[in-house]
């Protein structure tokens, strides 16, 4: 059974279940209201999913073992950089099995991702090129013919936009199993070609550090902890921290931890009851003793006071993403509904129209 759909998010902490076997929390790092366009689409063997966000941001990407995932941008300005690595156009990555990577973007940013099951992707592979797949146990960065990524990256947008547009023309069997059919050539051919720009095995150690270093940070929530006590909980120098923070995240390991607890303060503001809730608590909740330069970071990072935050938002959500691990039918698209409002706005310009003429004579 297929399903698709789209849905606009404003809050980050609602990207954390977007697809199955996927957990994405996102940290802001500039200015400006979060909001990410997620387009799903679920085949018989394949699932896609597009993702465009509008500020820059770093996204902790937590992978199940289970399903083989493949990534790609579709936007390269600015260049994000996924594990470390600064992506080009053409690059396509393969991650590990249960892989755990990062994702950093200085602005606006599109990507891509697609995964099914393990078994399914080595029968197709072998069936389609005679290639018997091994799925790495860290991400490889891949650079396929450019002939066989713009047909992946053209297909894989043609499924988006029919989930976005016409969401009723994936529940045509036929349709579906052609698309899939298509986009799972186009995968093997860019998955088996030899062309690999690099091997993330060789940057695995430090994937791996970053990940330790995530979860240190979220057993102190309430605190900063010092780099002294970082460092021995995931059992690495203060030096090699520090450049796998550069390299990953684009600043220091302090930088990063009081961003990350900021974005827990905005959260917590953007829930709360602006007449019950105390700004000064929730600070201190995430350990901002200093009143006034928790102030002033909060309005460099976010471009407002925590009283806008919490005072400014609507409590009113836009719907939730579906939840994927459950099949279903393709959402209906809400076009029939704006074309209905737009006959009846007709009709009623129209008829003031028509009682704003002068009589005839």
């Amino acid at each position: 059974m297929t399903g698709c759909g789209t849905v606009t998010l404003t809050v980050p902490d609602d990207c954390r279940v977007t697809v199955p076997g996927a957990s994405i929390d996102v940290v802001i790092t500039g200015p400006g209201d979060f909001r990410a366009r997620l387009t799903w689409v679920e085949l018989r063997r394949l699932r896609l999913l597009r993702s465009r966000e509008n500020v820059s941001r770093v996204a902790f990407v937590s992978l199940a073992a289970g399903r083989v995932f493949v990534a790609f941008p579709t936007l390269l300005d600015p260049a994000p950089v996924w594990g470390g690595v600064k992506l080009r156009a053409g690059n396509i990555v393969l991650h590990g099995l249960g892989e755990r990577s990062h994702q950093q973007s200085s602005g606006e940013t599109h990507w891509g991702l697609i995964s099914l099951a393990r078994d399914d992707l080595a029968t197709y592979c072998r069936a389609l090129s005679g290639v018997d797949l091994i799925v790495p146990a860290a991400a490889r960065i891949l650079r396929p013919p450019p002939m066989a990524a713009a047909s992946l990256l053209r297909l894989h947008g043609k499924a988006c936009r029919l989930a976005e547009t016409k969401p009723d023309m994936i529940a045509h069997r036929e349709v579906a199993r052609a698309l899939e059919q298509d986009l799972l050539h186009a995968l093997v051919n860019c998955l088996t070609d030899d062309h690999t720009r690099e091997d993330a095995a060789a940057n695995r150690r430090h994937a791996e550090i970053m990940a330790r270093f995530e979860d240190v940070l979220a057993s102190h929530d309430d605190r900063q902890p010092s780099m002294a006590e970082v460092c021995t909980a995931i059992d690495v120098g203060e030096r090699t921290l520090r450049v796998c923070c550069t390299e990953f995240l684009g600043m220091s390991p302090g930088s990063y931890a009081r961003l990350r607890r900021l974005n827990l303060v905005r959260a917590a503001l953007r829930q709360a009851d602006p007449t019950r809730t105390s700004i000064a608590t929730v600070a201190r909740r995430y350990g901002f003793s200093e009143l006034g330069r928790f102030a002033v970071a909060y309005r460099t990072v976010f471009g407002e006071m925590p009283s806008t935050t919490l005072g400014g938002h609507s409590k009113i959500r836009e719907p939730m993403l579906p939840n994927l691990h459950r099949r279903q039918s393709p959402i209906s698209s809400s076009l029939p509904l704006t074309r209905t409002a737009g006959r009846k706005s007709v009709r009623r310009r129209r008829r003031v129209d028509a009682l704003s003429r002068p009589p005839r004579a």
